[in-house]
């Protein structure tokens, strides 16, 4: 349903949210329709979507969070990389999640201990060894009040990769670089941010395809967790050391 509206809509009216973002007339409607869908179906769990905030009981265990257009920039300009994301958290880990790519005609969906699927088809995280073997997706550098700092490990990061990896991806869109992962297509994706409605159904879909997912310091990932790194198991510890040197450094500059 919502991977539909996406599709057959055009962007509309751009709504400004700050300093170079923004959010369609798509977004909003896809999100209310969610809402309205969820409301109807699970009248107790609460839900929190990127453009209307919390509705519901937010006390409970369960939420759902759900980000209606991933990649608006993307969607916009009319590049194919955006995706509906909907993911169910548990106590502040992500349980279900399903992550639409409706210009690609892809679906990808999983559950805790049910296993990770684009359609029918279960899909596995990459075998790849050796980190410069890996092709790594980093999110979007930071924009607003404070991405001056934040963009400083950022860059950093960037020109570390670039010095060992085979490849980078600035996809554009977290929910893309979590179900990459998952399928193999990415090595590892890095985002030094946590937004919920953004990590919540691909942290799941990516772990249950038997990626590593977690915080910046090593820890597994949750709803407040700082950063989103998921990568492929036998590069985990070299994507995690790389992070933690580039980070020591330019901290100490």
């Amino acid at each position: 349903m919502a991977g539909d509206l996406v599709r057959t809509r055009v962007p509309g009216l751009l709504t400004a949210k700050g300093d170079r973002d923004m959010a369609s007339e798509v977004d909003y409607a896809v999100e209310r329709a969610v809402r309205d869908y969820l409301r109807d179906r699970t009248p107790d769990i609460a839900v929190l979507g990127e453009e209307e905030g919390i509705t519901g009981d937010s006390r409970g265990d369960l939420l759902w969070a759900v980000d209606p257009v991933d990649g608006t920039a993307n969607f916009v300009r009319g590049i194919p990389l955006c995706a509906f994301s909907l993911g169910l958290v548990r106590k502040g880990r992500s349980v279900v999640g399903v992550i639409d790519v409706p210009f690609l005609g892809t679906r990808y969906h999983a559950a805790q201990d049910i296993g990770a699927y684009v359609g029918d088809r279960r899909i596995h995280a990459g075998t790849t060894t050796d980190l410069r073997d890996a092709i790594v997706g980093i999110g979007d550098y930071a924009i607003g009040e404070g991405a001056e700092s934040e963009n400083r490990l950022r860059l950093a990061l960037t020109e570390r990769l670039a010095d060992n990896v085979q490849r980078i991806r600035m996809l554009g869109s977290a929910a893309v670089d979590l179900a990459w992962v998952a399928e193999g297509k990415l090595d590892a994706s890095i985002m030094l941010s946590n937004h919920p409605w953004d990590t919540a159904a691909g942290a799941i879909i990516a772990r249950e395809a038997g990626a590593v997912v977690s915080d910046i310091d090593g820890t597994p990932h949750t709803f407040t967790s700082s950063a989103t790194i998921a990568s492929a198991p036998a590069i985990t510890k070299e994507i995690a050391a790389l992070i933690q040197e580039t980070s020591q450094t330019t901290n100490s500059a």
